[in-house]
């Protein structure tokens, strides 16, 4: 059997604290996202995988989106994302976006052209994968 990667159990409460404890740019992006209102793309928020939680996900695509506050930015945040971002990528396939919290406010639709681009070369990334 199988060993599950994605929303364990032992941190479902860890996620429910951070969808209901969301930061002010994951709230307005999130209004960006839900509801497939971007290219049709289902997109989850505080979604697991391994050991890691994700801001938002789209399963379908192995988009990931990132949002970045001031601890990123330190020597510690900086090696704790390339960490994190190679797992990802190497182990599960995963494309990553990040995006800094200012400018989810600053140019949003920027911000939502970026995701744009990202699932459509995403979906061609895949579809060239199963041929």
């Amino acid at each position: 059997m199988p060993i599950r990667t994605h929303n364990q159990p032992a941190q479902n409460e860890k996620r429910k604290y951070l969808r209901s404890h969301s930061t002010s740019a994951e709230a307005v992006l999130w209004m960006a996202l839900k509801a497939r209102k971007i290219e049709g793309v289902k997109f989850r928020r505080q979604f697991s995988i391994g050991p890691y939680i994700l801001d938002f996900y789209a399963p379908e695509l192995r988009l990931c989106i990132e949002l970045d506050g001031a601890h990123h930015f330190t020597h510690d945040g900086i090696i704790n994302d390339n960490v994190r971002s190679e797992y990802l990528m190497r182990v599960h396939d995963i494309h990553i976006l990040r995006f800094e919290n200012d400018i989810i406010f600053k140019y949003p639709e920027g911000v939502v052209a970026s995701i744009q681009h990202a699932i459509q070369e995403r979906r061609m990334y895949l579809e060239k994968r199963t041929i």
